[in-house]
């Protein structure tokens, strides 16, 4: 076969600073600019957010993995337009060090202590300290449902129980399960303690990451928790919350504007961009439920039975400068192929290229984009070396061809990550170059 791949040895695989309000990023169709919020908005407010959308940008919106808004296409004059016309709506805008809890904290009473607490503290702390890596991100989780888990994080802090007391497990570097444990401390010791390291790091100079505290601390290992955001919840004084989502983490603003009015109409009052490309209405049970039905018949994810929130799939191109294949095209044909297969046991990464920016950890397969065509890798990243190589035109045959097998080749009881690691990678090149030259 001929070799497709791209040279990763001397691709630049730096992903940049997150992109900000104040701070747009050129992207493939124009500047990107991140609305993140540290609560829960009111459907209206929503809704006005995709307006400034469509009149200052090209009316497209993503919602990242993380929870926040993006809205794309802007100019250089309209970004600035854009941020006056955001800040007056006097939305719970973050600003400074990305402090996260999980959507539903505060109003869950099966987590063990409400997160916001500790994260105020140590936003507060950290609001004027100088120095950190762009991309530095503290997670503080209640451990409830609906857990920041698989997000990677310098710092994070994990509430347990310790016999009759509630302690915080502080960790650095990575997913819950992949950073290493720093300590269990009290919460007035776990503001401290994060503090102290974020100077720390700050000291080391803006490319120290909490990883890099992290050598030779123990780890947790295991298998990452996991809940899907789209579902119905029932939470504290009788109020619910329900998950829906774009397909593939982008809507175009008119979408999430009847959604919205939609949400309005039915009495709903809160809704918060969340984990996994989601929004969160709150609002009561059949409010919630008539709202799904809505976002279902209008193309939204609200199950997560839908193969589509299993795939993780970046902007491509064009939107994004660095892509070379059309992922959500790619996604399409995979939703197709593996709707059957996409059970939730791993996430199908569809990267535009190497840099992964759309599932940054290992997956049990991912379709990375090159400049001749697609990359497949088997429990890996996308910068890792992959089993195939294929053209852009064999892509729906090869998903084809790795789907039949799997699926063949499935035992009782298995999921599908499974089968594929048992299957490995000299199975699954046989099976996507079969027939080919």
């Amino acid at each position: 076969m001929t070799a497709l791949s791209l040279n990763r040895t001397t691709t630049d695989m730096r992903r940049g600073a997150c992109p900000a309000l104040s701070a747009p990023m050129m992207t493939g169709d124009g500047l990107l600019a991140r609305v993140a919020l540290t609560d829960a908005i009111s459907p209206r407010q929503l809704a006005d957010l995709c307006r400034l959308a469509r009149i200052h940008g090209n009316g497209i919106l993503d919602i990242s993995a993380r929870g926040n808004l993006q809205i794309r296409g802007l100019s250089e004059a309209s970004a600035s337009l854009l941020e006056g016309d955001v800040r007056a709506l006097n939305l719970p805008l973050r600003e400074g060090l990305a402090v996260e809890t999980p959507p539903l904290a505060g109003r869950d009473d099966t987590e063990i202590a409400d997160p916001h607490p500790i994260a105020d503290a140590i936003r507060l702390g950290a609001r004027d300290m100088a120095g950190l890596a762009p991309k530095m991100s503290v997670v503080v989780d209640g451990h409830g449902r609906l857990r920041l888990s698989h997000l990677l994080a310098d710092i994070r802090l994990v509430a347990v129980t310790t016999g009759d007391d509630i302690g915080w497990k502080l960790l650095l570097g990575g997913s819950e399960t992949s950073a290493g444990i720093f300590a269990v401390l009290s919460e007035a010791d776990a503001v401290s303690a994060a503090l102290d390291l974020l100077e720390k790091l700050a000291a080391m100079g803006n490319g120290a990451r909490g990883r890099d505290l992290a050598v030779n601390l123990p780890r947790e290992g295991g298998d990452l928790p996991t809940t899907s955001p789209f579902d119905l919840f029932a939470l504290a004084d009788g109020l619910h919350a329900v998950g829906v989502g774009p397909a593939f983490a982008q809507s175009k603003a008119e979408d999430v504007i009847a959604l919205c009015l939609a949400a309005e109409q039915l009495g709903i009052r809160l809704v918060k961009p969340a984990l996994d490309h989601s929004l969160l209405f709150f609002g009561g049970s059949r409010a919630c439920e008539a709202l799904a039905l809505f976002a279902a018949e209008n193309g939204f994810i609200t199950s997560a039975a839908d193969p589509r929130g299993h795939i993780a799939a970046c902007p491509g191109n064009p939107a994004c400068r660095s892509a070379t294949i059309a992922t959500h095209d790619v996604a399409g044909e995979a939703g197709g192929e593996w709707a059957d297969l996409l059970d939730g046991s791993f996430k199908l990464h569809i990267s535009g290229c190497p840099k992964g920016c759309a599932h940054p950890e290992p997956t049990a397969l991912a379709l990375c984009g090159t400049p001749a065509g697609l990359s497949l890798i088997a429990q890996g990243k996308a910068t890792d070396l992959p089993f195939a190589d294929i053209k852009i035109a064999d892509t729906k045959a090869t998903l084809r061809r790795l789907a039949d097998l799997v699926r063949s080749e499935k035992r009782a009881g298995e999921n599908s990550a499974a089968c594929l690691a048992r299957l490995g990678t000299d199975r699954l090149a046989a099976a996507a170059m079969s027939g080919r030259p």
